[in-house]
């Protein structure tokens, strides 16, 4: 543990001794000095009955700010929510960033939903209600209303004046968007240009008139990718009719960019990473459906083994390198699927780049296969005293290899055309299906140089 850490439990004790003595005026001292992500930590880290006295020494603004923080998927908000008063939960959901609270209501039922919204005030339901009908994972599923907008026939002085006052409850002032009559974004001032000007410059001739935006249907992978390309710290969200409807902030992103790493990394395993704390039955039921259906496909390998049975009991020293090919061409053809995978997660043209692509994992796998049958050919020459069966274990490595790369990058660029999510290629089904194809190449290149080799 290091010493902030040890630094921060000790703050954690002090908190727990206070609310336990009632010390009203140390614990909120105390507490409101922390950072809001270890205000956080410290909420969660309570029972009930600790977290009960929280709500009466803090105001629902209070626990809001550190609500804004709480990863909105956390198996427990709806017990937060649950043990808090009603009309306490609806005013801290409404002070809460309005793109949080959507969030985080987003996770509960129909029914809690509603409540909350007939007791907060119209203004702050209205907007939770518009952002709760934008489909998930779009850029209108991540925007916030909460931002600073002014229009250009005005002053840097007036600007300014708007700026101050909007700031407190805008999610960030660093850009200023300028808007027309009918609210349609027509330019961008960032703060810096606001003071650096005089007073008396007009909006219009400061501001850029090329705003990059993102329209609101927008996929979040598309919109990640426009912030990782300008590096902004907000993009604004237009309709078709380029009408100003929200901003999407850097913080937003980051959690997406978390989300689609572990759904890819979830993909690729097989497995959902992220069920750290789950229950092991529970656990145990989402990953047996795909290891069954993996396990049928290895069946397919077994049988094939078998079919070869004749061939493996006349020359058994080819059972003795059957895991040794299968092994290297899966490690190659999970190696092509990770690759192609961030290459479509990255590219902004899949027509373009497919079949380089393909022809690109083809020509490594043709060298590594090359050299690994090479050094393979020699090994088992040299160990067996047999150099046509080192040819024959080479032969078929190369050409495993080549295959498996093959599949590894065909699969996932295929699924991306018929519009899956090209990470569901998993690693074991790779693997599993180079097993195959690796099993089908080594027995039937052997079983052209069968006399040769056992004639040795």
């Amino acid at each position: 543990m290091d010493e902030n850490q040890e630094e921060l439990e000790i703050h954690f004790q002090q908190l727990r001794e206070e609310l336990d003595q009632n010390d009203l005026p140390a614990f909120r001292d105390h507490f409101l000095e922390m950072h809001f992500y270890d205000q956080g930590q410290f909420y969660q880290s309570l029972n009930q009955e600790e977290r009960q006295l929280v709500y009466s020494y803090l105001s629902p603004k209070e626990i809001a700010d550190m609500f804004d923080v709480i990863e909105e998927d956390d198996e427990h908000v709806d017990e937060y929510l649950n043990e808090m008063r009603p009309q306490y939960a609806a005013d801290m959901l409404s002070e809460m960033y309005t793109d949080n609270a959507v969030d985080l209501l987003n996770e509960l039922d129909k029914k809690p939903v509603a409540k909350y919204l007939s007791l907060m005030d119209s203004e702050h339901a209205n907007e939770i209600r518009d952002l709760l009908h934008y489909e998930d994972d779009t850029a209108g599923s991540l925007m916030t209303t909460e931002y600073v907008s002014i229009v250009a026939n005005q002053t840097v002085r007036s600007a300014m004046y708007v700026l101050k006052r909007e700031a407190q409850i805008a999610e960030t002032i660093y850009y200023t968007y300028v808007v027309n009559d009918d609210n349609q974004l027509v330019g961008v001032i960032s703060l810096r240009d606001l003071i650096v000007n005089d007073d008396d410059t007009m909006v219009s001739d400061v501001m850029s008139e090329r705003v990059i935006s993102v329209h609101v249907g927008d996929d979040q992978e598309d919109v990640a990718q426009t912030f990782r390309d300008y590096d902004f710290l907000a993009l604004p969200v237009t309709d078709y009719d380029d009408h100003l409807l929200g901003i999407v902030t850097v913080d937003d992103i980051i959690d997406v960019i978390d989300d689609e790493a572990a759904s890819d990394y979830s993909g690729l395993a097989g497995v959902n990473v992220e069920e750290v704390n789950e229950n092991p039955v529970k656990a145990a039921s989402r990953r047996l459906p795909w290891l069954i259906t993996l396990l049928f496909l290895g069946m397919t390998t077994a049988t094939l083994i078998n079919h070869y049975e004749e061939l493996v009991s006349k020359a058994s020293i080819l059972a003795v390198f059957i895991s040794l090919i299968t092994g290297t061409a899966g490690n190659a053809g999970t190696q092509s699927l990770a690759v192609a995978v961030r290459r479509l997660a990255v590219s902004d043209d899949n027509e373009k780049n497919f079949g380089k692509l393909i022809i690109g994992e083809v020509l490594t796998g043709l060298v590594t296969g090359l050299v690994t049958g090479v050094t393979i050919f020699f090994i088992v020459g040299i160990w067996k005293h047999n150099f046509i069966l080192g040819f024959v274990i080479g032969a078929a490595m190369m050409a495993a290899i080549t295959v498996a790369n093959l599949a590894g990058s065909f699969i996932p660029m295929l699924m991306e055309k018929l519009g899956f999510d090209p990470a569901v290629a998993s690693g074991p089904f790779i693997t599993t299906l180079s097993d195959l194809t690796s099993v089908l190449i080594y027995f039937n290149i052997a079983s052209l140089f069968m006399e040769r080799f056992i004639g040795q």
